[in-house]
């Protein structure tokens, strides 16, 4: 199959925009709770829909008596937290347009996004997050922006407080300004490669695929009653889709800023379903059988995921076998309800996106009861193109196109997109808009294929796949996301673009180590660096190399591999706030290691 089409099963207004969906669960009898946040005492308290109404609108109101008009850009820069959903709305009963900013952007990269989106207003969390932004102002022409409101303290009172005198009729007449083809958002690409692009999401982007999602989700997955807890970054627009589509289908969302406490935040909050990215689950599944392993369990753990793993597959093929059923039910008890335990017990359905979560991965976490639901989609798409849902899905795709969107294969392999997720074009750039666009269709950048179901398997970034000096295209992805997935190893990095043969850079998860280092022989105390060199580290690394080999030709198989003495993070600049790899940016830091592998000796 190379193009699928499905059909939209909602059709929305033309005057609808976003502001709806509040309207629409305030009114219901039920008056349910839209979010839940921490109170002083550290407990959960609900925030009913008519309560986020009423404060919403008061901001709102306070956003026009300073000033802002229909149209206007504003932007928000905060951690993932009740505040950040709190000032997005109220931006767009406002009539304006926000403009979301990651929390841990650097001067440059907030001057960047204010200048170019010319905003006029922007939210921040804290002090900290304001003295960047003054410092932006400072080192570059932000003439346009004329209000800065904290989050923290007593900013958003004062901001109410200012609304005080704005009439109902003239909130209404903000608010219900924009239609669907209105501008809702302007989010900036994370920016792997070059200045990023501010992507123009409309309402119609949010409104419609929010409704047609609802339309195969809204009895098994975001149901009214369901509840999740938000701790990926709203600035990104997977975080910010969900959260859109939570309050569409009067799901309850609490946040966590800090996902050191989120093992502790899903046992108290207890979510029926979970958003994240694939590392998430990879550092999930190898930090409990790094646990299992050091009380002695490993065996059992091992054990246990295989037969998840192998339960799941013969659940897809059909049935699982009665002797495959009753070690299923044995591991169910010594094993997978501790797993769903520390999760809040509650956790049936998780939402995967950002990246490929692998087949493996996929099986094990349907085996102990938690259905993974692999999606893909881009800034420019709002997030989903396809998503698997539980009553159509196929583990190692991520799923069909949702109702309204359409998916076609270029003859090249490169993934095109149409249908109410694809944004209107990049914001300022005609240009770059008309390079993006072929025949109506989006050109994503990625290559997979469909298979005869319509379902989507990515097999790579187009722009990613590596040439060597013989000619042989290769595809990174699929051996980064194995060797990823060995419990010592953090982020692998594949290289050999012109040169003679394949080769990779390694970085060590700093969180595992400790764990892992008592286990395999390791000095108490060993530093990342330290143990880039130790013999033990490097052996179970080439056994992970060995590994992903060989599901590859020789002629696409590392034959070569460096450790590094310091992981990729976001800190270093080597990693996007959605957690992709900046691969240009580890070429530039990482040349003399690279130059080293390919002098050093010739490939095994």
């Amino acid at each position: 199959m190379q193009e699928i089409s499905v059909p939209a099963k909602v059709v929305s207004p033309s005057t609808m925009n976003t502001t709806d969906f509040v309207l629409r669960q305030a009114k219901l009898p039920s008056n349910p709770a839209l979010f839940s946040r921490r109170n002083e005492d550290n407990v959960w308290v609900d925030v009913s829909a008519k309560e986020f109404l009423a404060d919403v609108s008061a901001l709102a109101k306070g956003l026009i008596a300073s000033g802002i008009e229909v149209g206007d850009r504003v932007g928000i820069m905060a951690r993932t937290c009740y505040e950040w959903s709190l000032v997005d709305f109220a931006i767009w009963f406002a009539g304006a347009v926000s403009v979301p900013i990651y929390e841990t952007s650097s001067p440059s990269q907030v001057a960047w996004n204010l200048g170019d989106s010319a905003a006029v207003a922007i939210f921040a969390e804290t002090g900290a997050h304001e003295n960047v932004i003054r410092q932006a102002a400072h080192n570059e022409d932000l003439s346009a922006l004329a209000h800065v409101w904290q989050l923290e303290g007593d900013g958003l009172d004062v901001l109410r407080e200012a609304g005080r005198d704005v009439s109902d009729e003239t909130l209404e007449a903000a608010r219900a300004a924009n239609g669907l083809e209105d501008t809702a958002t302007i989010i900036y690409t994370s920016g792997t490669t070059g200045r990023p692009k501010g992507c123009m999401l409309t309402h119609k982007n949010f409104v419609e695929l929010s409704e047609n999602a609802l339309s195969v989700l809204a009895t098994t997955v975001v149901t009214p009653g369901s509840q999740t807890v938000m701790f990926l970054p709203l600035a990104h627009v997977f975080a910010r889709y969900i959260s859109v589509l939570a309050v569409a289908g009067g799901a309850k969302v609490g946040h966590t800023p800090d996902i050191k406490h989120l093992l502790e935040d899903l046992q108290s909050f207890k979510p029926t379903f979970i958003l994240a990215v694939p590392r998430v689950f990879e550092k999930v599944y190898n930090s409990a059988s790094l646990k299992a392993e050091g009380e002695g369990k490993g065996k059992i753990f091992a054990a246990a995921a295989k037969t998840a793993i192998a339960y799941s597959r013969a659940q897809q093929d059909g049935g699982a076998g009665l002797v495959l059923k009753l070690k299923h039910t044995l591991f169910d008890k010594l094993v997978y309800t501790k797993l769903r335990a520390a999760m809040g017990g509650n956790v049936r359905h998780a939402v995967s996106g950002g990246g490929p979560l692998g087949e493996r991965l996929g099986h094990f976490y349907q085996g102990i009861g938690l259905q993974i639901l692999e999606g893909y989609g881009l800034t420019e798409t709002t997030a989903p193109i396809t998503v698997n849902r539980p009553e159509r899905i196929k583990i190692g795709t991520v799923g069909a196109p949702l109702p309204g969107n359409a998916v076609k294969i270029a003859d090249d392999g490169e993934i095109l997109a149409k249908g109410v997720c694809v944004m209107k074009g990049y914001f300022g750039r005609d240009d770059l808009t008309a390079e993006n666009f072929v025949d109506g269709w989006f050109r994503t950048g990625d290559i997979g294929q469909l298979d005869d179901q319509g379902f989507l398997t990515i097999t790579g970034r187009k722009k990613e796949i590596i040439v060597t000096s013989s000619g042989k295209n290769v595809v990174p992805a699929l051996l980064e996301d194995q060797i990823r997935a060995d419990s010592i190893v953090s982020q692998c990095v594949v290289i050999g673009e012109q040169r003679p043969f394949i080769a990779a850079l390694v970085t060590i998860d700093e969180e595992a180590l400790p764990q892992w280092g008592k286990q395999h022989g390791l000095p108490a105390g060993i530093t990342v660096a330290e143990a880039a060199e130790h013999p033990n580290v490097i052996a179970a690394v080439q056994a992970a190399v060995n590994r992903a080999n060989s599901s590859v030709s020789h002629a696409e198989a590392i034959k070569q591999f460096r450790i590094v003495d310091s992981d990729f993070t976001e800190t270093s600049g080597h990693l996007t706030p959605s957690l992709k790899v900046k691969r240009a940016q580890v070429m530039k830091d990482y040349d003399a290691v690279v130059e080293e592998i390919y002098l050093s000796k010739k490939p095994v």
